[in-house]
């Protein structure tokens, strides 16, 4: 599948900072310790909905993560999948009597665009769940000879299931308990009443061939992959195991990031299957959490038809700590747009006050689990400092400039 288009990255001069972040199985803040390369898995949309603020503020977080390796010298090796397979993506294709391909062609696309105009840097793999097919089949095949999966018991359909205690260490990832894990994975997905299962959180990893539904032939038999063994495969087969972060929304720490780890690790005997798991925050709105289910959604599509400049977007959902839930609002965009003029105001000075201390800062802030509102704040003042007192420093204008536009990925 096709990655977007990516766009130069100032470097700039100076003292970078090592990146902490929080990760979720420890629930600490810990530093990463990426070798020259740095290695990133981001779990990508189901392409069924076009990109709302929810899937932004999540790919914001990450491009942070990624340009702050960049600044820190190191390579980035970033895979993303998409899921352009799955139950959501064929019930809205078959509400709106829409073809399922078409669907998520088309909302893929749109997604691209929308990443394009944030200046989300791509990733350098961009994977769908259809054409990582052969290799989720190996897996799953992989799994069924070690004991770690079975199928039910279902002479018309029989399903392959993982049985989650293969690994011994299943809630590592997410430290939910049982009551916990259960709840969420009956709400995201998950299907703890089918008859033939070992246990009610056990996993699909093989749907077999229904009528009316896509199939793909394999040793399996015909059948689709489930959910979570997509992003085991696709992360594997690319970074290998013990890469660097898992990222996505707070909603996938269970079941979704506790089972790719776990059909992972049965794969390989490897643990971590990630050195951090690392999760945003909710977007909210009138006090809701953002989602389709809600129909409560902002499309970034519809905010930039709206002439609404995407760079004010991307100051608004990061005027809010990563890891925090947050409400989206019109006062919140209307302040990002105000400080987006008076930055740029600042940048077009001939001269202002030096501003290698705030390009020092910010990398502190920043450094430091995506500080993101305390780094806005360090700019803030030296933008204020130097539209009110001026400054003699030619060259301030222009390292602030870069500063924002490389850690922060603001176009001034």
């Amino acid at each position: 599948m096709q990655t977007w288009s990516s766009i130069p990255v100032p470097r700039l001069a100076g003292e970078p900072r090592p990146l902490r972040l929080h990760d979720t199985a420890t629930g600490e803040v810990r530093p990463t310790a990426p070798g020259d390369t740095a290695r990133l898995y981001v779990c990508g949309i189901t392409p069924y909905d076009a990109t709302h603020l929810g899937h932004a503020a999540t790919y914001l977080t990450f491009d942070l993560v990624h340009r702050v390796w960049l600044d820190n010298g190191h390579d980035v090796h970033y895979v993303q999948n998409v899921t352009d397979i799955d139950d959501p993506l064929l019930e809205r294709a078959e509400r709106d009597q829409d073809d399922w391909v078409v669907l998520a062609m088309r909302e893929t696309a749109l997604f691209r665009e929308d990443m394009v105009a944030l200046r989300v840097l791509p990733p350098r793999q961009y994977i769908g769940a259809v054409e990582a097919i052969p290799e989720v089949v190996e897996a799953v095949a992989k799994l069924l000879a070690d004991g770690a999966a079975y199928r039910v018991d279902d002479p018309e359909y029989p399903d392959v299931y993982f049985d989650h205690t293969a690994t011994g260490r299943f809630g590592y990832e997410s430290n939910y308990d049982q009551e916990t894990m259960a709840k969420y994975f009956a709400e995201r997905g998950g299907d703890p009443d089918r008859p033939g299962k070992r246990h009610p959180l056990d996993a699909l990893l093989w749907r077999m061939a229904r009528p009316g539904e896509p199939s793909w032939p394999s040793e399996l038999g015909d059948g689709r992959p489930g959910w979570h063994i997509e992003c085991s495969a696709i992360a594997l087969n690319r970074l290998g195991a013990g890469f660097d972060v898992q990222g996505g929304g707070s909603d996938l720490i269970f079941p979704h990031h506790e089972f790719s780890s776990a059909h992972a690790e049965a794969l390989t005997g490897e643990h971590p299957f990630a050195r951090h798991y690392v999760h945003a925050g909710m977007i909210g709105l009138d006090g809701e959490k953002m989602s389709k289910s809600r129909g409560n959604l902002v499309f970034v599509s519809k905010l930039r038809a709206q002439k609404v400049d995407p760079n004010a977007i991307r100051l608004a959902l990061l005027a809010g700590h990563y890891r925090s839930d947050r409400p989206w609002s019109d006062e919140l965009l209307a302040g990002a747009v105000e400080r987006l003029a008076t930055w740029r105001r600042a940048a077009a000075l001939a001269s202002g006050p030096s501003a290698a201390d705030t390009v020092s800062r910010l990398r502190d802030h920043l450094g430091n689990d995506l500080d993101t509102p305390a780094a806005l704040a360090a700019l803030d003042a030296w933008a204020g400092a130097a539209l009110s007192s001026g400054g003699s420093d030619a060259s301030a204008p222009g390292l602030f400039r870069d500063a924002v536009d490389a850690l922060l990925g603001v176009e001034l």
